[in-house]
Formats: structure tokens, C-alpha cells, sequence
């Protein structure tokens, strides 16, 4: 069989297994900031809190590069300043692909590209190119076979809806009709996502206490304060549902149906000026729990209970050189040290706990390599650690470093020793953190979610991970897998022969 025909019969099968299982919060990671980690070390810390999805603002080399072989799905951004340039020449759109997206896939997970941020509330001059730039990148895609795996759109603020409450009545601001018409029609026939910011912090500011903040937060609302609309009676919980559906209805104003929302920002800031009173530590973090629970119920808002709601928080760091308001430099869930700034769980698997008491031992960066393979081999020699799930083909495999092998082993090996004499030292190579490193399906020893013994059992069998946008990375039973390969096998050979 051709490589050629077996890179579209990986295509066949993903699209034939791609469904919306669950839904998934994922993080936006702004740069902006004094002290910004390496890219290894950003990266350290998505896995170190099982952080499957991420938005970057630009397609940074050095992240595209420390995020291969994790599994990670990455969403790429054209910045506002390189729109004019890719949606005025087809040459520019495929250049900027081949550079920034065919050149990592798909050991670099790539799944979206985010055109522009905002472009008609904040660079309205931009929105003539728009359109144009989002249809060379997709032909570029076509061009490289990459358009079933990474899908085009723009995200876009609340400020192009008029009027979002009621919902049943919100349309898109007339001004940008024939804009959002074509971009609409793009994300139709492409089978693509309309992208949505989506910030109640800032709807309820703007509401001057109409809307309670309960309401804003996630909270249950007594009786008396109940948010109706009155033209289809829906209740709605939370203004984050309201703010979705009134988007889905302005989409459905311009006679479109059957496009999903992505939020692409909420959050809410844990920290603000005198006149920012809601900006406060506690309720970032009351509105960021609650809405990975809102997500996690896997359904949409009232008038879509069917499709959820799959979101990305902003943001990973507080990015402290932002100029304005003191809330804008107050948006990070974590400080750049991988620590938390409040309790917050990004899964049901873990939680981004400062106070853990749960202490591990990993590798430590920086570390002589050639030290780190004789505390590797001394681990799963000597020690006796279990060092099966680092083996080809088991979980914690990927990413295939001496780095992440060496961190599982003498984990492994302190959590079952440290009680008895054991420590966490290797040579100077390892050092001890309370942050879980497990990631994925790689549960290091220790974690609350780790399986008993450490691994005793084999994990069972699973067939290729299949990246989708849209949705959380799905697992085929391998024998269905094989069966589907064998098809595929022989419509290749009956092809291979047609052609001969």
C-alpha cells in the first residue's frame, strides 16, 4: 500500500470513530508577560495538570516544537497583524500553512486555526480580507490533506450581537450582515465551528445590576429572580448559556443551521482595580469551577441541549505587561511557576491544588543525561520499579524522552520506598513536587487516580488516537481497528491494481 493511501485510510478511520463523546474545557496561553516560562516548561506544566487542550495566540516554533508526541491539541492563531498580507495572496496563506501547521502534523496534535481575534470589533478595517484569508488557508489545508484534521474559523466577541437578551430575539449588529453571512456560509460548507469569546464578567459589569451576580457566577437563583426568556419560556441557569444561545440565534437569523459554538475565552479575573469590585479571588474561582462543571454535563444551552459547549479558559499565566485596567493583567489560573492561584480542578482526574500534600518525584530539569540513564537503568534494575508503562506502546511511552522515562521510574520507585528509607535524589538527577505529573492515560504512582499497585495490570488494548477538532481524543477497541485496516488494506491493493 502507498503511504499515500495509508495516510487517507488513517483519515477514513478517524472520521469514521470521530463523535462528540464528551466535551472539554482547554486553556488559552497569552505571552504577554515579564517572565514567561520556556516552551518546555510551559508545556511541563499543561501535562503536569492534564491539560488536553490549548489555544495560542500565534503558532510559536518553540511551543509547536515542546508540544510534539504529548497528545495535546493545539489550536494555532493567524495574528490580526499577519491578516492583511494572507487574505490579500493565496501564495502568503500557503506559505504560512506549510510553515506553521504541515510541518508539525501530526506529531504536533494541531487540530484548529483561529483567524485573527476579533477582527470586526477590533480591527474593523480588517474585515474586508476576513473571508478571503480563511479560504486560502482551508485550500492550503486541501492542498496538504490536512483539511479533515485541522478546521478554519475566527473567533469573535459578544460585541457583534445588538442585543443578546432576550436570546430568541438576538441578531447579529446589521453593520457586519454580509461579513458574517460569508463567514457563516465558510464554516457551513467546511464543517467548521463558529468561535465565540464569551465573558459574563464583563456582560454583568456592563448591565449596571440588572442581572444579579449569582446569575453571572453559575449560581443557583432563587424563584423571584429567575432569568425567563419571554418569547420561548427557556430558563437559563447561568449568563454563559444565555450568551451562547443568543448567539446561536442570531446565527439562525441569517437562515444557518447545524454550526457548532466553541467558546474560545471566558474566565473572569481574580484581581481588579477600586472600581472593580467583582474582580476578586473568589469569585475567579467560584465562576471557573462551576463552569468546568457546566461543561462537563456534556449539553448545550436550552435551544441546543443536544451539542456541547466545548471551551477554552482564559488564561493559563496572568499576563502582567498588559496595559489598562489591573483586571486585565488578573486573568491566569496559574503564576508562571506552575503553581495555582486558587483551587481549581481543569478535569474530574485532578486538581490544580498549591496545598497539596501528595509529594512526587521526578526528574529534574536540566539534569546530565548521561546521570539521568544511569538513574533510569538503576530504577528499573536495582529498584525494582515498575517501569512497564514506559515500555513502546504503553501510556506513559510519549513523549519518548529520557527526561519523561526517568520522571515515571523514580516516582514509581520512591512511592513504594520513601516509607522505608527511600529518597528522592538519583545521583542529583530528581527532585520532589507536589504537582501530579501524570497526564492522559499516564498515571504516575501516588496521583489520586492512580490504578492500584502502581500498574499491576496490563491497561487494555486500544487502537490509534484519532485528533479532532472539536472534540476530546477518542480510543478504538484495537480489534475493530484491525478489521478496518484489513478493508482498507484491500480496497488499497484493488486500487494499487486498478491504477497498474
Amino acid at each position: 500500500m502507498t503511504a499515500s493511501i495509508w495516510f487517507q485510510a488513517t483519515l477514513l478511520l478517524c472520521g469514521v470513530f470521530f463523535n462528540a463523546v464528551g466535551s472539554f474545557v482547554g486553556i488559552n496561553i497569552g505571552t504577554d508577560i515579564s517572565n514567561l516560562p520556556s516552551a518546555v516548561e510551559i508545556v511541563a506544566i499543561l501535562r503536569a495538570h492534564q491539560i488536553t487542550h490549548v489555544r495560542l495566540f500565534d503558532a510559536d516554533a518553540r511551543m509547536l516544537n515542546a508540544l510534539s508526541n504529548t497528545g495535546i491539541e493545539v489550536m494555532v492563531s493567524v495574528t490580526n497583524e499577519e491578516l492583511t498580507t494572507i487574505g490579500e495572496s493565496p501564495s502568503a496563506a500557503a506559505d504560512w500553512i506549510n510553515k506553521n501547521v504541515a510541518a508539525y502534523v501530526p506529531t504536533t496534535n494541531i487540530t484548529a486555526i483561529a483567524v485573527g481575534s476579533e477582527v470586526l470589533t477590533s480591527v474593523p478595517n480588517a474585515s474586508a480580507v476576513i473571508v478571503p484569508a480563511m479560504n486560502y488557508l482551508n485550500k492550503a489545508l486541501v492542498a496538504s490533506n490536512l483539511n479533515y484534521l485541522v478546521k478554519v474559523s475566527t473567533p469573535h466577541s459578544m460585541g457583534i450581537i445588538s442585543r443578546p437578551f432576550p436570546p430568541s430575539t438576538a441578531t447579529f449588529n446589521a453593520t457586519w450582515n454580509s461579513t458574517i453571512y460569508q463567514i457563516l456560509q465558510f464554516l457551513k460548507n467546511t464543517n467548521s465551528f463558529y468561535m465565540l469569546n464569551a465573558y459574563p464578567y464583563y456582560e454583568y459589569v456592563k448591565s449596571n445590576g440588572i442581572f444579579p451576580l449569582e446569575y453571572a457566577l453559575f449560581k443557583p437563583l432563587p424563584s423571584v429572580k429567575q432569568i425567563v426568556d419571554p418569547n420561548t419560556l427557556f430558563h437559563y441557569s447561568s449568563m454563559f448559556d444565555a450568551l451562547v444561545d443568543a448567539t446561536y440565534y442570531s446565527i439562525a437569523a441569517l437562515n444557518f443551521s447545524g454550526i457548532p459554538i466553541m467558546v474560545t475565552e471566558t474566565g473572569w479575573p481574580w484581581s481588579g482595580g477600586a472600581n472593580e469590585p467583582d474582580a476578586t479571588e473568589e469569585n475567579a474561582e467560584i465562576y471557573n469551577k462551576n463552569l468546568i462543571r457546566r461543561v462537563a454535563n456534556d449539553s448545550g444551552p436550552p435551544s441546543q441541549p443536544a451539542i456541547p459547549i466545548n471551551t477554552y479558559i482564559y488564561e493559563l499565566f496572568n499576563e502582567d505587561k498588559r496595559v489598562g485596567p489591573e483586571s486585565g493583567r488578573s486573568w491566569g489560573i496559574l503564576f508562571t511557576n506552575g503553581t495555582a492561584v486558587y483551587d481549581i480542578a481543569l478535569s474530574t482526574s485532578e486538581s490544580l491544588d498549591a496545598n497539596s500534600s501528595t509529594v512526587f518525584c521526578i526528574a529534574r530539569s536540566g539534569a546530565d543525561e548521561s546521570s539521568l540513564q544511569d538513574g533510569l537503568n538503576w530504577a528499573c534494575g536495582p529498584g525494582q520499579a515498575n517501569c512497564r508503562p514506559i515500555q513502546q506502546g504503553q501510556p506513559c511511552y510519549n513523549p519518548n524522552t529520557l527526561q519523561n522515562h526517568a520522571s515515571y521510574a523514580y516516582n514509581d520507585y520512591y512511592q513504594k520506598m520513601h516509607s522505608s528509607g527511600g529518597t528522592c535524589d538519583f545521583g542529583g538527577t530528581a527532585t520532589t513536587t507536589t504537582v501530579d505529573p501524570s497526564y492522559g492515560s499516564c498515571r504516575f504512582t501516588g496521583s489520586l487516580n492512580s490504578s492500584t499497585g502502581g500498574g499491576l495490570f496490563p491497561p487494555p488494548a486500544f487502537g490509534p488516537v484519532c485528533p479532532s477538532s472539536g472534540s476530546s481524543q477518542n480510543l478504538v477497541p484495537l480489534g475493530t481497528v484491525f478489521a478496518l485496516f484489513a478493508v482498507l488494506f484491500l480496497f488499497s491493493m484493488d486500487v494499487e491494481h486498478f491504477v497498474a
